[in-house]
């Protein structure tokens, strides 16, 4: 188990999961349906099967490219701590487990869970045909505040959607942040990426540009539910960590790429929920 931890970095689900917990929340705040818990584990189990799918096909499908790039090839799978026909049955059980999970949910669900399958396993073939790899796995993460919403609710609605672009536009930039990384190897191995295409500056401003478009759609919500200053104290903070993190990285300067990526990333996403959740919990 540890190792099938090591190989989708469990502890990345910090990215999504606190946006996923706005939207199941968003749903009792503006809707008249109840608390259940069983559909709260449901959700959970939904995240992390998704995901767990996703990095573990990616890994799998990448195993190659990750052990001809000096800075990947102790990944697991070229390192040799599990082999690729396991990394691959990890994530056929993923994906079946988390359709399952669907059935229990609602019939929404159930008939998207194909559809949302397919764009986050999608995402990993996608760095061999166009730069724009990185807004696929932003959908993809953005999934989660509007999957959490129909698991309550079982339809759509404007809220959690907006949220979902926040995360679209967030998690494609801070993943043109980390590709700064492998500029010159994806390059090399034409390989796409924003960084490859445009070079490391450009790239940067790119990756601000979809930020504040990030801030902006986190801020969008309190123009069409009641919020009260806890909600615009967490969009405060959101934004504040999204410019720290192009304080820290420069094209020149990568030596804290992991910081902006990993660190300030997961406290961003962390902070703004727990605002949130004190906003329904003041509002009451």
């Amino acid at each position: 188990m540890k190792k099938y931890l090591s190989l989708v970095l469990f502890a990345h689900s910090i990215f999504a999961l606190p946006f996923a917990i706005i939207g199941f929340f968003l749903a009792l705040q503006t809707t008249d349906h109840q608390f259940d818990w069983k559909k709260l584990l449901l959700m959970l189990v939904c995240m992390v099967t998704a995901r767990n799918a996703a990095m573990a096909f990616n890994r799998y499908l990448d195993r190659d490219i990750d052990a001809a790039n000096p800075r990947t090839a102790m990944r697991d799978i070229p390192a040799g701590k599990i082999t690729a026909r396991s990394a691959l049955s990890f994530t056929i059980v993923n994906c079946l487990v988390f359709i399952i999970s669907t059935y229990f949910i609602n019939t929404l669900c159930l008939m998207l869970s194909p559809v949302a399958l397919f764009v986050v396993l999608f995402y990993s073939y996608t760095k061999r045909i166009t730069p724009l790899c990185h807004l696929v796995l932003g959908i993809g993460l953005g999934l989660a505040p509007i999957g959490a919403y129909l698991v309550v609710t079982n339809q759509f609605a404007v809220v959690p959607v907006l949220f979902g672009f926040a995360v679209m536009c967030w998690s494609g930039g801070f993943d043109i942040i980390y590709a700064l990384q492998d500029e010159e190897f994806d390059r090399q191995n034409k390989l796409n990426s924003i960084p490859a295409y445009f070079g490391g500056r450009k790239a940067l401003r790119i990756s601000e540009g979809l930020h504040v478009l990030s801030f902006l759609f986190v801020l969008l919500p309190a123009f069409y539910i009641h919020v009260s200053w806890f909600y615009y104290a967490g969009v405060l903070f959101y934004g504040a960590l999204l410019i720290y993190q192009h304080r820290i990285v420069s094209p020149t300067d990568l030596t804290r790429v992991n910081r902006a990526f990993m660190t300030t990333n997961g406290i961003a996403s962390a902070i703004f929920a727990g605002f949130y959740l004190l906003d329904i919990i003041f509002l009451v």
